[in-house]
């Protein structure tokens, strides 16, 4: 396993967020087996304090919102401000995985950010459109995916790539985060329903969107002391495409005290 393209971004803007902040540290989680952690170990160099990797032969096949769940049980666990995820998997490229974690834990999301900002206890966001980009705002916590170029990625030097070896890693089970059956092939099976005619009836309008978007404008709340971050990426061996997207393998945080990253 390496750090795909895509999770250096995301990495980094994690590091870049908890530097502005004042202090804090980084905390890199990943979905995958856990007999290879080079990618994790590779984000350490860049700067992350720690790292946890879901190892478990159950999670063999998982689709998309089985991985959401997966990175919702994980990111409960630390509570973090803000998770960051590139836009979709170099792999699966359905782009869903970041909504989907978004809806688990009931918070706002928005997409396709060229430029993070965090002020007080609001993210600034200037997502890219077709035609240029908007500037939306949302409270803390919130899912933000970047696109490639938000940042650029730092070059891990010899003495991370060092001390990353020393950094702890924390292997962790489906039961470990108490999801059972609710995870991997079996649990997509019990949800698929038969096939039906589709519904006329119009689709009931999200309650718990929390984003405000508005073309060049954007709304600021009271600043708060402290301030977490946290990614969400991929693990995947290809480098075919030099831009974000989101996985279903990563995610990565940061906070102000401590941040946490999964990649």
């Amino acid at each position: 396993m390496i750090l795909d393209e895509a999770d250096t971004y995301g990495v980094e803007m994690a590091l870049q967020l908890v530097d502005k902040a004042g202090g804090g540290e980084v905390t890199v989680v990943s979905m995958g087996s856990g007999a290879d952690v080079a990618g994790l170990r590779n984000a350490l160099a860049m700067g992350a304090a720690k790292a946890v990797i879901v190892s478990d032969d159950a999670l063999r096949g998982t689709d998309a919102l089985g991985t959401a769940k997966v990175l919702a049980a994980v990111i409960k666990r630390e509570s973090p401000d803000l998770i960051l995820a590139a836009t979709e998997s170099s792999d699966g490229y359905t782009g869903t995985t970041p909504v989907q974690l978004a809806e688990l834990l009931g918070l706002a999301s928005i997409t396709f950010a060229k430029s993070v900002t965090v002020e007080g206890s609001t993210v600034k966001v200037e997502r890219q459109t077709e035609s240029g980009y908007d500037e939306v705002s949302a409270p803390t916590p919130c899912v933000v995916t970047v696109t490639a170029g938000v940042v650029e990625p730092r070059y891990a030097s010899f003495k991370g790539i060092m001390a990353a070896k020393s950094k702890p890693v924390e292997i962790l089970s489906v039961a470990d985060l108490g999801l059972g059956n609710e995870v991997g092939p079996r649990a997509r099976a019990r949800r698929s329903p038969p096939c039906s005619p589709p519904s006329r009836a119009k689709p009931a309008r999200s309650t718990s969107t929390r984003v405000t978007a508005r073309r060049r404008s954007s709304r600021t709340s009271s600043p708060s002391k402290s301030f977490r971050s946290s990614y969400v990426s991929s693990q995947h061996l290809g480098r075919r495409r030099a831009r974000q997207r989101i996985t279903h393998e990563h995610v990565a945080r940061t906070t102000h005290a401590r941040a946490f990253a999964l990649v």
